[in-house]
């Protein structure tokens, strides 16, 4: 039977080429190789976030009168309901923690340079997606937490210069959050993001099986192992770990309901975004009401967009050829801002 399913699918789609590319794809073997498991833990949380989105989204209401309510149900009354929604939100913890170290390793193992330089863009277009899907998911619960830390970051985002005014009113779906808002959230979460999400991670894994695994420049070993079966199986095992731990967080310290959202109360004290929001948050309390007649909080808005610019375009900014004390400089920059960013996100908590 076997072997007439084998005559069957190969007489149809000649896929020869697939297995034979796999056969020859290695990784390459020095002290550093155990960043290579990043991207595939990543990976691995976030087919667990699909598993367990699809789950809730079979009982989930996205409305101002049902959202909080079909999430009670979600954790009182359905089998195991706690547990899935305990994994969803800790896949979404830990996918961006994974994603924003996968990003850090490749940028100091130097694997944005030519000719990977699209490899490396899309990968921070995909950071910034991530962090999009936990923005607009931590408003569905619909407590009084993710009610007044949306409140907080669609304002933000009103400040930014031009354009802010009019994404504010298209994140809200009006002047106020609320049930538009919800709504307006809920289909991005679920299909806009997912979309471009799958658009911008297949043109990213596309590139990465064609162009291979970099190797940092100070790796003059040219040793490897094959891809399938050898560095797939330390994939599994390590997929497989990760998953008894995203369980075990899940049983320990499961979700939590907090309270249902009233919009027409006073904003409680002690409000913040997730934490991986926090140091932007900071940063902004930082700034002082005016900078040479300019308000502080568009600059803070226009410093961390300009970061975010300058590392995006990073491949060009570290070019071949590039003087050494430059890229020093560079690593010293990475390490402050990296600092940085830790510090502030501790002294927001």
């Amino acid at each position: 039977m076997w072997n007439l399913l084998k005559t069957f699918f190969k007489e149809r789609y000649p896929l020869e080429g697939i297995g034979e590319f796999m056969s020859h794809k290695t990784v390459p073997v020095h002290r550093h190789s155990i960043w290579y498991y990043f991207g595939g833990i990543t990976m691995a949380l976030l087919c667990f976030l699909i598993a367990s989105g699809l789950l809730l989204l079979l009982y989930y209401r996205p409305s101002v009168e049902g959202s909080y309510e079909s999430v009670r149900f979600i954790m009182t009354k359905v089998d195991f309901g706690w547990l899935i929604r305990s994994v969803h939100v800790w896949s979404a913890n830990l996918i961006i923690f994974f994603a924003t170290v996968h990003l850090i390793s490749t940028f100091y193992m130097h694997a944005y340079r030519s000719p990977r330089e699209l490899t490396w863009m899309s990968g921070v277009c995909l950071l910034c997606l991530l962090m999009g899907f936990g923005f607009t998911g931590y408003l569905l619960p619909w407590n009084v937490l993710s009610f007044f830390a949306t409140k907080v970051g669609t304002e933000i985002a009103g400040s930014v210069p031009l354009v802010g005014p009019t994404l504010r009113t298209f994140l809200r779906g009006g002047s106020e959050v609320g049930d538009a808002t919800l709504s307006r959230f809920f289909w991005i979460h679920i299909a806009v993001l997912p979309v471009t999400l799958v658009c911008f991670l297949s043109v990213h894994l596309m590139m990465v099986q064609v162009q291979g695994m970099s190797k940092p420049l100070s790796v003059k070993d040219d040793r490897s192992e094959p891809f399938f079966p050898d560095f797939f199986l330390h994939d599994v095992i390590v997929w497989l770990i990760l998953l008894g731990g995203v369980l075990c967080l899940s049983l320990y310290w499961p979700a939590t309901m907090g309270v249902k959202a009233d919009p027409f109360a006073a904003t409680p004290v002690g409000i913040r975004p997730e934490w991986y929001f926090l140091w932007m948050f900071q940063t902004l309390k930082l700034f002082p009401s005016h900078i040479l007649g300019v308000e502080g909080e568009v600059v803070a808005i226009l410093s961390m967009g300009l970061g975010a610019l300058v590392l995006f375009l990073m491949p060009w900014v570290d070019r071949p050829g590039i003087h050494k004390r430059f890229r020093w400089m560079l690593w010293i920059i990475g390490v402050l801002v990296i600092g940085y960013i830790i510090t502030m996100t501790v002294v927001a908590l």
